[in-house]
């Protein structure tokens, strides 16, 4: 599974926490959540500088008026980004969980100090080899039907 295979899949599951997600779905799908973030903060970044460049131009005239539009378009952009993509987030995260043949609610390891180092130590496990409770090995599955786990 390629990447952009990977990054379809989990937005194709969008709220799917049924089934089993590999690791190359989960890493290459957590890849794109960090890079789609640092695409946001660059946005917001080349925004706040255009906005001090506009108002230094104009001598401090519409300073408030710059002010709120780059407030609202932070929001917009950062916390569209990370709202957009944390429930295939969490969806993935628990496919992956049930690939190592662990409940989905694992997750909830993150909420304690230090959870998030042993769920990342449950991410990287290998998978149970064969069908499992929560169905069969995507592992042994190629072509169209991977994606459909």
């Amino acid at each position: 599974m390629d990447s952009a295979d990977a990054v379809r899949s989990c937005l194709r599951q969008y709220a799917g926490f049924s089934g089993r997600a590999r690791r190359a779905e989960y890493w290459f799908f957590t890849l794109f959540h960090a890079l789609a973030g640092i695409a946001a903060y660059a946005v917001v970044l080349f925004l706040t500088l255009v906005g001090n460049v506009l108002v230094s131009m104009s001598g401090g005239a519409g300073e408030g008026v710059v002010a709120v539009v780059l407030i609202a378009a932070v929001v917009v952009l950062l916390a569209g980004t990370s709202l957009g993509l944390l429930l295939p987030s969490l969806a993935v995260t628990c496919r992956r969980l049930h690939d190592t043949d662990r409940s989905g609610w694992w997750i909830l390891l993150s909420l304690v100090p230090f959870g998030s180092l042993v769920l990342l130590v449950l991410t990287v496990s290998d998978s149970v080899p064969g069908p499992n409770r929560y169905g069969p090995s995507p592992k042994g599955v190629t072509g169209s039907r991977a994606l459909a786990y």
